[in-house]
């Protein structure tokens, strides 16, 4: 849990033109450690001075809570359109991500239809505009090749999958990834990939438990995956989705490319449970790989926090465990569980921040995820002293279940959206004011998020 503040002026920063509309006083986490701090938020919804404000603009005081940037989640999937709505809608899934403290989701193409042409284009953002509680930043499927010169003036990122996976039914072939490659880097956009080599599945195996799930889609799947990425044009802006070993967190690093782990790697193993709701892809692994990947997590070695939210109703779980879909919910969740980590000191609160915030923020080109002058006002209020269980039934994705059901989490008290608050001691109170996003990558701004951040 972070500990008490030494009450010292913050250092101020210049000012925007703009007129002061807020003022929010707290702590935060500056410099490596937590202090005292004032930020002026302006008309405009950015932030515009952290320091000590002498103006007359209205003054929220949180008392001891914890300021901090809100999170960028990159990896979310949302089942519209296609649903089922029982699992999750673009209104629920997103003001989920509001309440778990996320500002901005990184929405994945595989539904039903794939978003991979105009038509799927036009229709995912008629989905979301109006309707969505967090801004959306919309990944395409580059599986039409006539549409991509449409997409790349369009989309927020392309996602590959090497594996089939749900709503995407064929996967490219290793003979076929080198011309493909070729073409996204041509495009400049980030490009996540699901990596998973099917040839390297062990199908002879009928799974009944996570257990045999990991021998079915074994470590070695993955790592002949990422193996194919490393060979792939430097120029290409690859990022490595769920990566669940440490073997694999050295080799992403060795060929400078950004991955990310997911909660449900970082904390559950594949003896987690037995049911199919413990079922995901790639798989849950061993005890030990898990306890090593949340080691390298914790030092600072993996670059991206994402959920990888991918609900199904309750009913799709309770199938046969090799007839059920893979993927659990978790984007309301997965801050929280880590913030509860901070809270018992098993992670340190910098580390988080980076991996959760400022990182994938940088790596899609957004200005949020740090308490810097210029950017939005993107910010959570956090009480650690506050904490409670994960309940599915009470979360806001109608799917109604979590594999970490009964864990302990600290949730956003506040959360602020470019200066207004849209969660208030912890309700949802904002409305459908999402956008569509995409990368927009200022001249001399830190893109990378191998480096490291201030």
């Amino acid at each position: 849990m972070p500990g008490p503040a030494r009450r010292r002026k913050a250092e101020a920063v210049p000012r925007s033109s703009a007129s002061t509309a807020l003022v929010l006083a707290g702590r935060a986490l500056l410099r490596g450690r937590l202090q005292p701090v004032e930020i002026a938020i302006d008309d405009t919804g950015r932030i515009q001075s952290i320091g000590k404000v002498r103006s007359g603009a209205p003054r929220h005081d949180v008392g001891d809570a914890v300021i901090l940037p809100a999170a960028v989640d990159m990896h979310v999937h949302l089942r519209e359109p296609g649903g089922p709505a029982e699992a999750e809608t673009i209104p629920t899934g997103t003001v989920g991500a509001a309440l778990g403290g996320v500002s901005l989701v990184g929405v994945m193409p595989n539904t039903r239809p794939p978003l991979s042409d105009t038509e799927s284009w036009q229709d995912k953002v008629r989905l979301v505009e109006g309707r969505a509680a967090v801004d959306v930043l919309l990944f395409a499927t580059p599986t039409v090749p006539r549409a991509l010169p449409f997409l790349a003036r369009r989309a927020g990122g392309f996602k590959v999958y090497l594996a089939p996976t749900t709503g995407i039914e064929e996967s490219p072939a290793s003979s076929e990834l080198p011309a493909l490659w070729d073409r996204l880097a041509e495009l400049r956009l980030p490009v996540s990939v699901h990596a998973e080599d099917p040839t390297r599945f062990v199908t002879s195996l009928r799974p009944s438990s996570p257990a045999q799930w990991n021998g079915h889609r074994p470590v070695a799947a993955e790592k002949a995956a990422l193996d194919a990425m490393a060979r792939a044009p430097k120029l290409l802006r690859l990022h490595a989705a769920h990566v669940t070993t440490v073997a694999g967190v050295r080799s992403l690093k060795a060929a400078g490319l950004s991955f990310e782990a997911t909660a449900h790697h970082l904390l559950l193993s594949d003896r987690s449970g037995t049911d199919a709701r413990f079922k995901v892809n790639p798989p849950l692994r061993s005890e030990p790989e898990r306890s090593e990947l949340w080691e390298a997590f914790r030092r600072g070695e993996v670059p991206i926090l994402a959920s990888d939210h991918a609900p199904h109703p309750g009913s799709a779980k309770e199938v046969p465990f090799d007839r059920a879909p893979s993927g659990v919910p978790g984007v309301e969740t997965g801050l929280p569980l880590l913030l509860a980590k901070v809270r018992s000191g098993d992670l340190d609160l910098e580390v988080l921040l980076s991996a959760a915030c400022d990182r994938p923020a940088r790596w899609l080109g957004q200005p949020l995820g740090r308490l810097a002058p210029g950017h939005r006002a993107n910010l959570l209020v956090v009480d650690f002293t506050k904490r409670s269980k994960v309940e599915g039934r009470s979360l806001r994705s109608p799917c109604g279940w979590s594999p970490f059901e009964g864990w302990e989490v600290v949730r956003p008290r506040e959360h602020y959206r470019d200066g207004q608050r849209i969660v208030e001691a912890g309700e949802y109170v904002g409305g459908p004011v999402g956008r569509v996003v995409r990368p927009d990558y200022a001249p001399g701004e830190p893109t990378d998020p191998l480096l490291p951040t201030g």
